[in-house]
C-alpha cells in the first residue's frame, strides 16, 4: 500500500513539472526609472531637445539683461562703436552710474520710491489683512455688504477723471500720499488671503478665544503666524506694484524733485529723453552716451526687487498655491 502511494506521487509529480515546462514564461517586466509611476523616460534625443530649448530660453532671458549692465558699464568709445548695446566691457567704468548719481534727480528719486514703497507697502498689508480677517469670520459686522462692494470693485475701476477730481478735493496733488492712498487696498490681494483665513481650522481660534484671547489678539498671535507664506507673497506683490508705478505720479505730482525712479526711467528711457547740461556740471565731466546712461538707470530701477526677491522665495511656492486645485 505505501509502494502504490509513492508511485502515485511520483506520477504526480512528474506531471506537474511537465506542464511547467510546457507552459510558456512570463515576460519580464521592464524596470522604468521614472519619476511618475507608469511614465516611460523620454528617449535620449528627446531629452536633449528639451535641454536645448530649455538652454534658449534662459540665454532669451539672460542676454538682455546682461547686455544692459555690460552697457552701463561700459566706455564712451565702445558704446559708440557697438552702436548703443554691448555684450561685454572690455575697460568697465562707473562714470555713467556716477553722472546720475550725483546729478541729484535719480538719488531723489530712489529715495522716494523707496520711502513710497515702503511705507505703502506697510499701510497695505496691514489694512489687507485685517479687512480680509474680518471678511473670513463668518457673521461679523457688514461682512456682505463689505465683501460685495469689494467684489464690486473688481469689476468696475473707477476712471482717470474721477480720480484726479477726488485726489484734487482731497488736497493731495503734488503730495506723496497720492502716490499711496489709491491703490493701497486690492481687492484681489484681500480675496486671495481672505481664503487663506478661511483654511485655518476653527479649532485653534475657539481655543485662543477660551483662553481670554480677544479678535485682534487672535490675529496677531495666531492667524498671521500661520500665513506667514501668503502675507510674504501677497506683500511681494504690493512692493511690485508700488515700486513700478509711474502713472499716478504722472498725473499728481508737478514737481520733478518728487519724481519716483519709475517716472525717471520713463521720462529718460521711454520718451528718450536727454539729461540736463546740470547733471555733466555737476559729474564735473562729459556725460558718458545716453545709452550707457538709461541702462544705467534701467540697472538701478531692478537691483532694489532683486535683493528683497531672494528673502520672500522660500514663501513665494508655497504661496502661489494657495486656492489651487488639489488632486
Amino acid at each position: 500500500m505505501n509502494a502504490a502511494q509513492t508511485a502515485t506521487t511520483e506520477r504526480a509529480t512528474a506531471t506537474d513539472r511537465a506542464a511547467a515546462t510546457a507552459a510558456p514564461k512570463a515576460p519580464r517586466r521592464r524596470r522604468v526609472d521614472s519619476a511618475i509611476p507608469g511614465q516611460t523616460p523620454a528617449s535620449p534625443p528627446w531629452r536633449a531637445v528639451k535641454s536645448l530649448l530649455l538652454l534658449i530660453c534662459c540665454l532669451l532671458v539672460a542676454v538682455p539683461f546682461f547686455s544692459i549692465i555690460a552697457t552701463s558699464l561700459a566706455g564712451t568709445q565702445q558704446v559708440n562703436e557697438a552702436g548703443g548695446f554691448v555684450l561685454w566691457p572690455d575697460h568697465p567704468t562707473v562714470d555713467a552710474y556716477r553722472a546720475i548719481l550725483q546729478g541729484g534727480l535719480v538719488s531723489r528719486a530712489l529715495l522716494v520710491s523707496v520711502g513710497v514703497t515702503a511705507v505703502g507697502t506697510a499701510l497695505s498689508l496691514l489694512s489687507s489683512v485685517t479687512l480680509a480677517y474680518g471678511l473670513s469670520r463668518p457673521g461679523s459686522f457688514g461682512h456682505k455688504p463689505v465683501l460685495m462692494t469689494l467684489l464690486f470693485s473688481m469689476l468696475f475701476a473707477p476712471g482717470v477723471i474721477p480720480s484726479y477730481l477726488l485726489i484734487k478735493q482731497l488736497h493731495l496733488i503734488n503730495s506723496y500720499w497720492s502716490l499711496i492712498l489709491p491703490t493701497m487696498v486690492s481687492a484681489f490681494n484681500v480675496i486671495v488671503l481672505r481664503s487663506f483665513f478661511m483654511s485655518i481650522p476653527g479649532e485653534l481660534t475657539d481655543a485662543a478665544r477660551i483662553d481670554g484671547a480677544n479678535a485682534a489678539q487672535i490675529l496677531r498671535r495666531v492667524v498671521v503666524p500661520l500665513s506667514r507664506a501668503a502675507i510674504a507673497v501677497v506683500g511681494l506683490f504690493y512692493a511690485v506694484s508700488y515700486w513700478n508705478a509711474f502713472f499716478n505720479a504722472m498725473l499728481y505730482m508737478n514737481e520733478s524733485a518728487k519724481w519716483p525712479m519709475q517716472l525717471v526711467l520713463r521720462t529718460y528711457v521711454v520718451n528718450n529723453s536727454a539729461i540736463g547740461a546740470g547733471q555733466a556740471s555737476a559729474a564735473g565731466s562729459a556725460l558718458p552716451p545716453s545709452q550707457a546712461l538709461q541702462a544705467a538707470i534701467l540697472v538701478l530701477s531692478i537691483v532694489p526687487i532683486v535683493i528683497v526677491y531672494p528673502f520672500l522665495q522660500r514663501h513665494l511656492t508655497k504661496g502661489v498655491m494657495i486656492g489651487a486645485v488639489k488632486g
